[in-house]
């Protein structure tokens, strides 16, 4: 695990995390329980305060950061995809970042929403609750489904289990 303190500022890693070796926690992070960080991914609460609520995944080579005195809360039970960067303040519980996405200043992305790969959200935007958002930049082009809802749970719990089982099952063999 790769935890870095800046200045005063020290993460915090909650029960039945994974974090990778070669993922980076700055500062002032604080991981929920049962989190999956990912390959590559950085957290960088050096100058902004991160919050990641219980069950999220940040998969690979993903990025979160804040702006300087900023707080980025980040719901229960949230993916954010690989590749994605996010500087957003807010996003919600079971929300859906797609592979790829950009995620700029002061977004709020709404509970149950779904961001598409590739999408970019600009400086400001706001993504209502159940929303599936897609384009560059982003609009939202329908609701969200309960099918969707239902693949993005099993989804979900895939990334808790994974956080569960990395510290038995994986071994450098090199």
């Amino acid at each position: 695990m790769a935890l870095y303190e800046f200045g005063d500022r020290v993460p915090e890693v909650g029960a039945g995390c994974y974090v990778s070796d070669s993922a980076r926690v700055i500062g002032d992070v604080v991981i929920g329980e049962d989190c999956y960080i990912g390959h590559g991914a950085i957290l960088r609460g050096d100058y902004g305060s991160i919050r990641l609520g219980p069950g999220t995944a940040v998969e690979e080579n993903a990025v979160i950061h804040i702006h300087p005195d900023g707080l980025s809360l980040i719901g229960k039970r949230v993916t954010i995809g690989h590749g994605a960067i996010v500087h957003g303040n807010r996003i919600d519980d079971f929300a859906v970042i797609g592979m790829g996405a950009v995620i700029s200043l002061n977004v709020i992305i709404g509970r149950w929403a779904f961001v598409a790969e590739g999408c970019v959200l600009p400086n400001g935007t706001e993504i209502g609750a159940e929303k599936l958002v897609a384009g560059v930049p982003g609009k939202v082009i329908s609701d969200v489904q309960d099918k969707h809802k239902d693949f993005w749970e099993w989804g979900k719990q895939l990334y808790v289990d994974l956080a569960h089982s990395y510290p038995e099952k994986l071994r450098r063999i090199d």
